[in-house]
């Protein structure tokens, strides 16, 4: 049992430090609009463009641009959605919808427009470029409003976004939208999903500046600070285009901020596990920078702190070894604990799924490996009906155009 032993009280030790150490990633927070005041409603409001891109989203459409018509936002607000080449009326959908939704009553504070997408060209990640096309199309813009297709969003939401952006002085805000968790491999899987996110990039290091990181499914940036960097051009080939432009953003000396609101939320649907599996593999090597000494690290950190100690647990109580088997107790009890706050503040669930999260944890494992393979078997990705070819995701970025001193924005 020596070994045992030497094994959850490692296991013990790394939880301990990721517990005590990654700024209360645990814990949710901070939250859009919480402290904030937006600006009274005759004050002068940006003219924000939000760029939806959308690739065989007609099924959901209806669901989810009614709530970007329906912002209660002051000033003025163009909607246009980019069709990525889609092959079930998107286009037709999403006409016919804003045409509904904006009637003449907003007119002067509301426009659309909807956008045949052209086929991504060499050099270009497909979401990438359907989001440049419509910041080629955006006049006059002071933001840009990047939401998904699937997201659904409160009427006060862009508002209190501009607030936090204009109060605070940020180039780019963020929040993490409320995904789906009702069918059981959602209510296993997605919150862990947020959990891992949140510590590898801890919401408050975001807010303080020490790390650049945004959650694709809502993001507001601003226009002057984009074309600083170089524009999306600069991020063209990111598999992983919120982190790169978040990246991008504080690389350049720009200030994010990323958070949660309740009211930004996703109507996707993940019912088998096959859906998450493609989500979450499609970019877990990418984000290790395709390197196979970072997976072993990974994928050894992963078994020591999930599988180890629920076995040392169970060797412990066989083996009647009161050590291992407290230890492994504790070291179990506590990491399940500490995903309880996201469970019930920002899913609802009950606190029961946490005991799961070794099991969790080790699926994450294997959904890493399985992305390495894809990368080295030279097998394409499939998401959302469009393979992630492995070529495209080593193609060599553009030069990041970062401001002089002189040309700094103040």
């Amino acid at each position: 049992m020596t070994l045992w032993l030497a094994l959850v009280s490692a296991a013990a030790t790394a939880w301990f430090a990721v517990l005590i150490g990654r700024h209360r990633f645990w814990w949710p927070g901070p939250w859009l609009a919480e402290g904030d005041r937006p600006p009274a409603r005759d004050a002068q409001w940006p003219t924000i463009v939000a760029i939806v891109p959308a690739r065989d989203e007609a099924a959901v459409l209806s669901t989810t641009l009614p709530t970007l018509a329906a912002q209660d936002y002051p000033g003025h607000l163009e909607i246009v959605v980019v069709d990525d080449e889609s092959s079930d009326g998107t286009f037709e959908e999403a006409r016919r919808l804003l045409a509904e939704t904006l009637n003449s009553n907003q007119a002067g504070r509301r426009s659309w427009r909807v956008l045949r997408g052209e086929p991504t060209p060499p050099g270009w990640a497909g979401k990438v470029w359907a989001l440049e096309q419509g910041r080629r199309a955006a006049r006059d813009a002071t933001w840009l409003w990047l939401t998904d297709a699937d997201i659904t969003h409160h009427p006060a939401t862009l508002r209190y976004l501009v607030s936090k952006a204009e109060t605070d002085r940020r180039d780019l805000v963020s929040v993490m939208a409320v995904l789906r968790a009702r069918t059981l491999w959602e209510k296993l899987i997605v919150p862990a999903f947020v959990y891992f996110f949140a510590l590898l990039y801890p919401f408050r290091r975001v807010a303080s500046g020490k790390v650049g990181a945004a959650a694709g499914g809502c993001i507001l940036v601003k226009v002057a600070f984009l074309e600083k960097i170089g524009g999306l051009a600069s991020i063209a080939t990111a598999t992983i285009d919120d982190l790169a432009l978040a990246g991008a953003v504080r690389k350049a000396g720009g200030r994010c901020w990323l958070g949660f609101h309740e009211g930004v939320r996703s109507v996707r649907e993940y019912s088998r596990l096959s859906a998450l599996w493609s989500m979450i593999s499609r970019s877990a090597f990418t984000q290790l920078r395709h390197s196979w000494l970072a997976l072993a690290g990974v994928v050894t950190a992963l078994a020591l702190m999930f599988a180890v100690p629920p076995a040392a647990l169970t060797a412990g109580a066989i083996n009647g070894d009161s050590r291992v088997a407290v230890i492994g107790a504790l070291t179990w009890g506590s990491s399940s604990a500490s995903l309880v706050p996201l469970l019930r503040r920002v899913f609802g669930l009950s606190f029961g799924w946490s005991v799961l999260l070794p099991v969790v944890g080790l699926l994450y494992a294997a959904m890493t490996v399985s992305s390495a393979w894809s990368a080295t078997s030279g097998r394409p990705i499939p998401w959302r009906g469009r393979p992630v070819s492995v070529a495209t995701r080593h193609i060599k970025k553009p030069r990041l155009i970062v401001p002089s001193s002189r040309d700094r924005l103040r």
